[in-house]
C-alpha cells in the first residue's frame, strides 16, 4: 500500500473516529505518521467519548492483567518459600524449643520486676508455642496456667464465645481462666472482624515470680553473649 492510499485510510477510519493508535495498528504504520495525517481532523464530542470510555476500559483491563500477574508471582513466591520451609526446618528438638521460647518472651512476655511470668499476644500459634516452652522446657504443669483475656467493651455480648474460644485453642480448662478484663472502646463504628475478634490474653503462669526471675537472667546472658 502506497503512502497516498495510507493516508486516504488513515484520514477514512480517523474521521469514523478511531484512535491514533488504532489506525496506526491496522495501517502498519507508525502513530506518528497517522498523527501527522490526521492533524487537520477535529473529533466530535460524541466520538471523544467513545475513545475515552475504550481507554478507560482498556486500562482497567490492562489494570487487571497487571494485578493478576503480580498475584500468581506471590503465590509462585509462596509456594517456593513453604517448599524451602520444608526443608529448613525438621523436627524441633527440645533445646531448639527452649531458644525459641526465650525469643517469643523476649519480645512478647512481662520483663517488668514485679508480677508473674506472662506472655501477652492474640495470635494462638504464638500462645500455644509459649504453653509448649513452659511446659516442655521449664517445668510448668497445664494447672498452673491462669489466663486473662483483654476484651474490647464492644465485644461485651460475645464474651462466652471469646472465653470458649480460648480454652478450646489452648486446651486449658476454662475454670483456669480468671474474668475477662474488659476494655474501653470509645468509637461507635463496627468493623469488619467483629466476629472474628477474641481479644488478647495474658498466658500468665501462677506464682512464678521465680520462674521469671530465670527467663530474665536467661535473656541476659544471652544478651551478653551476643554483644
Amino acid at each position: 500500500m502506497s503512502k497516498s492510499t495510507e493516508k486516504l485510510a488513515a484520514l477514512a477510519l480517523r474521521r469514523k473516529g478511531e484512535s491514533i493508535k488504532d489506525i496506526a495498528k491496522k495501517l502498519q504504520v507508525s502513530s506518528g505518521s497517522v498523527s501527522l495525517w490526521c492533524q487537520s481532523i477535529t473529533l466530535t464530542k460524541k466520538q471523544e467519548a467513545i475513545l475515552r470510555a475504550k481507554q478507560t476500559t482498556a486500562g482497567q483491563h490492562g489494570r487487571q492483567m497487571g494485578a493478576d500477574m503480580n498475584k500468581a508471582k506471590r503465590m509462585t513466591a509462596l509456594l517456593v518459600a513453604e517448599q524451602q520451609a520444608g526443608v529448613d526446618v525438621q523436627a524441633i528438638t527440645t533445646r531448639e524449643l527452649f531458644f525459641l521460647g526465650l525469643g517469643i518472651y523476649w519480645g512478647e512476655g512481662v520483663k517488668s520486676r514485679s508480677g508473674q511470668a506472662t506472655v501477652v499476644n492474640s495470635d494462638p500459634r504464638i500462645l500455644k508455642i509459649a504453653i509448649k516452652w513452659f511446659v516442655e522446657c521449664l517445668g510448668v504443669t497445664q494447672s498452673e496456667f491462669r489466663p486473662y483475656v483483654y476484651i474490647s467493651t464492644q465485644h461485651r455480648e460475645r464474651e462466652d464465645v471469646i472465653m470458649n474460644y480460648w480454652s478450646t485453642t489452648l486446651s486449658l480448662p476454662r475454670s483456669q481462666f480468671k474474668n475477662p478484663m474488659y476494655v474501653p472502646h470509645q468509637s461507635k463504628q463496627t468493623y469488619a472482624n467483629h466476629e472474628t475478634y477474641y481479644g488478647v490474653v495474658a498466658l500468665r503462669v501462677a506464682k512464678s515470680t521465680n520462674l521469671k526471675y530465670r527467663i530474665l537472667a536467661l535473656l541476659q546472658a544471652i544478651s551478653k553473649r551476643l554483644e
